[in-house]
């Protein structure tokens, strides 16, 4: 029995160290270096302090170590008015000439980072900005990090569309989804990457029954979307312009399939998805998900594993169908949101071009 003992103990220590040894693996297969970022866009944290963030201009995914691991003890209330300004400021240019691109929460420290554009048209340059809980913002400066790429193949062509080759990413397990258009036929693509990166193939493109619209589509983009578990299998749940969420199992994300996503429900038409998150609250799951016209929509997750899809059925005249869903009227002009600790979420409020706000939310 002590001999059995000692064998449990020992196994029970491999699996730790090799655990160990899996995280650190992460950020060991990065290179110390200057990441050459032409733009600056969609973010996601991953495990370590890794920020991943999408140059849209150049059509790659860039891993980055933070090194900001330090745990922050609590998830303190934060508040910032004109946060734009503030931005612009301390990078030396008026808020007009500032457009924040996208926003990330690292969940290990509280601290919130910031994808943003200095300067107009040729003359932008793409810049990570970090605020801490207590409203400092500095530059987080990418010269001699640890870093890593991978490109993205047959992406959208240069010009206005070329910000749509990276619209959304996310780090799941050990993968990294990327979201955005190619230059293929059947433009809508996901793709699903293991990190460390190696390289990204081409990924399957994504064909959707498009209920305002009333056709099957295959060249609108994902905008926005988030990983849920459903009886163990991952899935997105996708986010599209006029506004279907559609659920997509990950095991389906074949290089060069094509795939029909699940419409699981209508939010209505004129109207553009803008961020989501998942979250628990009294024991069930939910969406957070805010809108640039239909403001923001807490979405419950139960039984949408069982919901019957709304393929080929027209939803006409702005109305809604599948999923149930409630409007949150306390929040209104949520530009961006990420979960902020256990029971909160971190929100950019206001109107485009106008002062914008950085708060914390109480999870409705």
């Amino acid at each position: 029995m002590l001999r059995a003992r000692a064998l449990l103990l020992a196994l029970a220590a491999a699996v730790v160290l090799a655990g160990s040894a899996n995280a650190a693996d992460l950020t060991a297969s990065l290179t110390k270096g200057t990441p050459e970022l032409k733009s600056a866009g969609p973010m996601a944290f991953g495990p370590e302090g890794i920020l991943f963030v999408g140059d849209t201009s150049a059509a790659t995914i860039f891993a980055i170590a933070t090194e900001d691991t330090t745990a922050a003890k609590t998830f303190d209330k934060v508040k910032l008015e004109g946060v734009n300004e503030k931005i612009a400021n301390s990078l030396g240019v008026e808020a007009k000439a500032l457009a924040i691109n996208d926003m990330a929460a690292n969940p290990i420290s509280g601290n919130i980072y910031f994808s943003v554009s200095r300067g107009t048209g040729n003359d932008a340059k793409p810049v990570i900005v970090r605020i801490d809980p207590k409203g400092k913002i500095s530059e987080f400066m990418l010269k001699d990090v640890k870093f890593s790429k991978v490109a993205l193949s047959n992406p959208v062509g240069e010009g206005r569309n070329r910000r749509e080759a990276i619209t959304q990413i996310a780090f799941v397990k050990d993968r990294v989804y990327v979201a955005g258009l190619s230059n293929e036929e059947f433009a809508s693509k996901l793709r699903s990457i293991p990190f460390p990166f190696k390289d990204a193939d081409k990924g399957a493109s994504i064909e959707i029954w498009h209920t305002a619209h009333g056709k099957t589509e295959t060249a609108s983009p994902v905008r926005t979307f988030v990983a849920w578990d459903f009886k163990g299998e991952t899935n997105l749940l996708a986010a599209y312009t006029c506004t279907p969420l559609v659920r997509i199992p990950v095991t389906s994300l074949k290089p060069g399939e094509m795939v029909k996503g699940q419409t699981v429900a209508e939010l209505g038409n004129m109207n553009r998805p803008l961020d989501m998150i998942t979250y628990t609250k009294d024991g069930k799951d939910f969406i957070l998900l805010t809108n640039s016209a239909r403001g923001v929509m807490k979405i419950p997750l139960e039984g949408l594993d069982k919901i019957e899809a709304l393929n080929d059925k027209p939803v006409r005249g702005g109305g809604t169908a599948g999923q149930k869903f409630e409007k949150v009227e306390s929040l209104k002009d949520v530009q961006q949101l990420d979960k902020y600790g256990k029971d909160h979420a971190i929100v950019l409020v206001g109107k485009q071009g106008g002062a914008l706000t950085l708060e914390t939310i109480d999870l409705p």
